[in-house]
């Protein structure tokens, strides 16, 4: 039997539209509102990374144009989301907590396995010790735990005893961040974060494949089993393959070939109600997207569907090496226009380079366009000006 095919617009608008990047970005990107946004996405990376602005703060404004870094730090005072990992560390959605539980399992299995060959030693001897801390004293960050410790300027293999003894309470869930200080993560017992609703539900592992997969989806549109399993990285792609195997048995999904900008198709799950329903038109509006934005942190997706690279490659001659570092996605549309190197430099935002992506045309409309978006962007991450380094529009790649 021939598989429904979607074609590579089509395609490309689903999965915006579900990833919230094909509509206005109205609405006041604080209290319920950026409640709904995070609900909406299911998590929200979070990362250090600050040049521009961070990561988690370009996500969420590329989204909504009135939201502001300090928004998200309020939301979390509401216990609306927690931190955690997916595939990376992740603001992650609240009510997503009790299937969370049997990833602490399995990060503490897998711990108790590698770390104490992996860390520098004593870390296990301050375990109760901190937790008892914690306890009786209110939330700590890394730097009041370890008092007396040697504390060396290596990386997370590195850490002093107590800090380990941190990180390993925390990703075993006995411990949970409770708020953060600049970037500085500051933990608490999980039983005074999580509320009561969250913290004593409990999931069998059927229940979390089930949940994993069907919330994956809703949340991309159509997918891979290996992408409904990737989505969260809390269930194996075995049991992603076998729950899509019986659920397209009985009728629950439909499998269709999705086009992809080379025109080669890829067999993916849908939900059968979703194969006619036209996604909206999207406006000629400009976005300047995170590197790692949710819609765009699968590589190999982003390829198929707008045979995109994160990476430009920069040669640099005085050391005989070429060097690839990450730039900011630039989307029209449904269409990623380009690639913009740009920072915060004092009271300005510089714009270094734009590179067009092949086959995009930066006539007058475009142009202003984007530079539109920079305006925006420069007001958002507190700028006064926008200033464009000579040279800075490039050749298409």
């Amino acid at each position: 039997m021939t598989r429904p095919l979607i074609d590579t617009q089509t395609a490309r608008r689903l999965f915006l539209d579900h990833h919230l990047l094909l509509g206005p970005r109205s609405g006041q990107g604080k209290g319920a509102d950026l409640q709904g946004v995070i609900d909406h996405l299911g998590f929200v990376q979070v990362d250090s990374v600050n040049t521009l602005a961070r990561a988690h703060d370009l996500i969420l404004w590329s989204r909504r144009q009135q939201y502001r870094a300090p928004n998200l730090p309020r939301l979390l005072k509401t216990r609306g989301a927690f931190e955690h990992w997916t595939h990376d560390a992740s603001v992650i959605t609240m009510s997503s907590f009790p299937a969370w539980r049997h990833k602490f399992a399995r990060e503490k299995a897998h711990m108790d396995a590698k770390w104490d060959a992996w860390r520098r030693p004593g870390f296990r001897d301050q375990l109760d010790t901190v937790l008892r801390q914690i306890a009786d004293t209110g939330p700590a960050s890394s730097m009041d735990v370890g008092e007396g410790e040697v504390r060396k300027s290596g990386g997370w293999w590195d850490w002093h005893p107590s800090k380990t003894a941190l990180e390993y309470l925390w990703r075993a869930g006995e411990l949970s961040v409770c708020h953060r200080r600049g970037f500085r993560k500051y933990y608490d017992l999980t039983e005074r974060v999580i509320p009561p609703e969250y913290l004593n539900a409990r999931m069998t592992e059927d229940e979390v494949i089930d949940w994993a997969c069907r919330t994956a989806l809703d949340r991309l549109g159509f997918a891979t089993s290996g992408e409904l399993a990737a989505f969260y990285a809390l269930i194996t792609p075995q049991q992603a393959k076998d729950w899509c195997t019986r659920a397209k048995a009985d009728g629950t999904l439909l499998e269709v070939d999705i086009e992809a900008h080379d025109g080669t198709r890829r067999a993916s799950f849908i939900w059968p109600e979703k194969l006619n329903s036209a996604p909206p038109e999207p406006n000629a509006r400009v976005r300047l997207l995170s590197p790692f934005d949710p819609a765009l942190r699968d590589r190999k997706r982003a390829q198929r569907l707008w045979g995109f690279h994160y990476r430009i490659e920069i040669f640099v001659p005085a050391l005989k090496r070429t060097y690839g570092y990450y730039v900011f996605p630039v989307l029209q549309g449904d269409r990623i226009i380009g690639r913009i190197d740009a920072k915060r430099d004092g009271a300005a935002t510089t714009v270094t380079a734009f590179w067009p992506e092949a086959g995009v045309r930066m006539g007058k409309a475009r142009l202003t366009a984007l530079k539109a978006e920079l305006a925006r962007v420069a007001t958002f991450v507190g700028s006064t000006d926008v200033h464009y380094a000579p040279g800075w529009l490039r050749d298409p790649k």
